[in-house]
């Protein structure tokens, strides 16, 4: 039992029911407000957490962190100390704010200078990401894109299920919630013409997926296994990895996304601890046909039971939801993706970003994406206000949101929003 995840312990910060920030999640994050530079930060409830100001308080005597490792723009610094140190960091905060610890409760001055309102931070990109790699690993999602552009008989591809498929994605556009984006522009060959024309996407998605961050690897040439992964895994986030179909459907062959992929991806704010997320690990898919190779075959429960709601809200509307899935119908697991990156001998660094690419569930309303939900656009979606929508149009928010629950404790990733604005 990681001491922090007992579903036992309270807080003397006031919780809401249905909160997504409990004592038992304690993720971590990076904000400012109008009169502080950015900083690390954590959560319970509606109040931020200054970790900064808990470390000159003198609050993490013993741990292994310096004021440089709070007093920043990014969580790189913590995540340096690794799979131990931020263990270790997440417990003491746990401890400090326990209903039955009451040092730093019963001292107001400190509490004054630690304890934020939400609604007065800004939320800030949580980590600096030098390398992001989008994998293909939900069954679903690839039987339904495979019906969708070839035929049910052949709609996976040959290595599906022998691989997590995988490619190397663009690191600097993606981008904290809240922010907006513009329709791209690029090529597309309409199926009316006999050449490519250049406008903007017409067809906008969005991308329901999970990220996973790590800390440091190992040395180039050396591989991480299955059985090492969760040590190198920090936490997770929600992530939309927008998609432009038609600039992607003309450009993919032969190397694969590009421009209709590298032109933004947002993630939530707050990363959730693999720490937090340990007591809903549930069993993953049956491998044996075909048999995985031994260098992917993993033991114990590594998938993880995350509900996942998709909304699309129009500009001075109400939320529509258009999707109710669950990270857990994944098909290659966090360890499977990681171990297949590495077998080659690539090395991974602190703070990269790796994306489950999108997550379908196996019934209609399950499905992660415009693509699938409209079947391709012969089944427009029908939205509160009489509009119908096949894709994603100028000025809708998407907005994703997820959660595990278990034993009476709820552990949430809060939101990942961004508004779709028309193109420049």
């Amino acid at each position: 039992m990681i001491q922090a995840n007992d579903p036992k312990l309270t807080s003397w910060i006031e919780v809401e029911k249905d909160s997504d920030f409990p004592i038992q999640n304690i993720p971590f994050g990076v904000f400012k407000t109008k009169d502080s530079a950015p900083r690390v930060g954590t959560r319970i409830g509606n109040k931020v957490i200054d970790l900064n100001a808990l470390f000159v308080l003198g609050y993490f005597k013993n741990l292994p962190f310096e004021g440089s490792d709070f007093n920043t723009s990014s969580l790189n610094n913590i995540m340096k100390k690794g799979k131990e140190g931020t263990r270790e960091l997440r417990n003491r905060i746990s401890k400090l704010f326990t209903s039955d610890f009451p040092d730093l409760k019963n001292n107001e001055q400190h509490v004054a200078q630690v304890l934020i309102d939400i609604d007065e931070v800004e939320m800030l990109m949580p980590v600096e990401i030098r390398d992001y790699t989008d994998f293909y690993s939900s069954e679903q999602h690839a039987y339904n894109v495979g019906c969708l552009f070839r035929d049910p008989n052949n709609a996976l591809l040959p290595n599906w299920k022998h691989i997590p498929v995988g490619y190397h994605g663009r690191a600097s556009s993606i981008i904290p919630s809240g922010q907006a984006i513009h329709r791209p522009k690029g090529q597309k060959k309409p199926p009316t013409e006999e050449v490519p024309v250049f406008g903007q996407s017409n067809l906008m998605d969005f991308e329901l997926e999970m990220a996973f961050f790590t800390y440091e690897g190992k040395p180039l040439g050396d591989h991480i296994t299955t059985a090492e992964a969760d040590d190198y895994i920090f936490g997770m986030a929600l992530f939309n990895d927008w998609s432009a179909r038609d600039i992607q459907g003309w450009e993919y062959v032969p190397l694969g996304p590009f421009l209709g992929k590298n032109f933004a991806s947002s993630i939530s704010c707050w990363i959730v601890t693999l720490d937090a997320l340990e007591p809903f690990r549930v069993a993953g898919p049956d491998q044996s046909n075909p048999k995985i190779l031994p260098y992917l075959e993993y033991a114990g429960n590594k998938h993880i039971d995350i509900n996942l709601d998709v909304f699309i809200q129009p500009e001075g509307g109400e939320e529509n939801c258009v999707c109710n899935s669950n990270y857990r119908h994944m098909y290659w697991n966090m360890n499977q993706q990681l171990a297949h990156h590495t077998v080659n001998g690539c090395n991974i660094n602190n703070g990269d970003c790796y994306a489950s690419g999108t997550i379908s569930g196996p019934n209609e309303g399950e499905y992660g994406s415009m693509l699938e939900i409209s079947w391709k656009g012969t089944k427009p979606f029908k939205m509160n206000d009489g509009t119908e929508r096949k894709f994603i149009n100028d000025n809708d928010t998407v907005i994703m949101r997820g959660y595990s629950e278990k034993d009476g404790v709820r552990i949430g990733f809060g939101e990942v929003s961004a508004k779709l604005l028309p193109a420049k």
